[in-house]
């Protein structure tokens, strides 16, 4: 190469490998300091969009896992309110059998019997006041076999959604309670049948016996679907605990940087830097060289 005073060609050499080298030192920074290899679509556009998206589902995997918690506290408030009503049920079956025996007059039994319609007043009041951040349970509102979403208010049966889909197989299931009033166990004065609503009678108290056992076995039902509605719920919340784990090992896969890898990179480029420093201080003092010749 010539030696000339118009064109520095070396300095443009060594200044384009500073650049060059510069940059690759920056994107190095960037990374250790972030702990991302990916810090913006520039570094990997088709990365990017898949951590974007995984990053979705992780956050709603775990969204899922408290709305699944929550149903199981709601199915854990549900059945402590049945297991009062158990007590309510047990104790009026002991006051039948008390009033069907014919060791007690009339009087007796009608004092009996206001006792009996206490425990069934105070079912129907647990069974009417119980809710889960103010979604009665017990009522009657959960036992539809359809569900609506539609308004602002849902109807029927509970919905409990923890998947990151609509998918009715694999993303949401319902929880469905039965009503569990005085009426609706058929005991009672709000009984349909004649059998369980009261015990006034020596004959009354008879048949109340029976209705009193099919009572025990509705509400008995009741908190058995209960409890395996929670069981799986429990498996669910594990799984999707399990998923968002996997999930997120995968996005770290593909979006954290290997800082071993990344420091390697970074000293490299750093002495490149230093080196391509030095060597375009040198080229911009080889014009001298020119200007001494001119000089003799």
């Amino acid at each position: 190469m010539s030696l000339v005073i118009n064109h520095n060609m070396m300095a443009m050499t060594a200044s384009r490998n500073l650049t060059s080298a510069y940059d690759s030192l920056s994107t190095s920074v960037n990374r250790l300091s972030s702990g991302l290899r990916i810090n913006s679509s520039a570094d990997d556009a088709a990365g990017l969009a898949i951590r974007e998206l995984m990053r979705s589902d992780i956050s709603a995997l775990n969204q899922g896992v408290r709305n699944a918690n929550d149903a199981i506290s709601l199915i854990q408030t549900a059945d402590g309110a049945l297991q009062v009503v158990d007590e309510k049920l047990i104790r009026m079956k002991e006051l039948a059998e008390q009033a069907a025996t014919g060791t007690y007059n009339s009087d007796q039994r009608l004092i009996i019997d206001s006792e009996y319609q206490a425990m069934a007043s105070e079912i129907t009041r647990i069974a009417s006041a119980t809710d889960f951040n103010g979604i009665y349970l017990l009522n009657g509102n959960l036992s539809s076999e359809t569900h609506s979403g539609a308004g602002l208010n849902s109807t029927g049966k509970l919905k409990v959604h923890f998947g990151p889909g609509n998918d009715s197989s694999e993303d949401y299931y319902y929880v469905q309670v039965g009503t569990s009033t005085a009426s609706a166990l058929g005991v009672g004065l709000g009984a349909t049948t004649t059998a369980g609503r009261s015990i006034s009678t020596q004959e009354l108290a008879q048949t109340a016996l029976d209705q009193i056992n099919k009572a025990i076995v509705s509400k008995d039902k009741i908190r058995a679907n209960l409890g395996a509605l929670q069981n799986r719920l429990e498996n669910t919340v594990t799984n999707l605990q399990i998923q968002a784990e996997n999930l997120q090992a995968s996005e770290s896969r593909i979006s954290d940087v290997d800082v071993a890898t990344e420091m390697t990179e970074y000293t490299r480029d750093q002495i490149l830097s230093q080196s391509a420093v030095a060597m375009l201080s040198q080229a911009n003092s080889l014009p001298k060289m020119a200007l001494n010749l001119i000089q003799g």
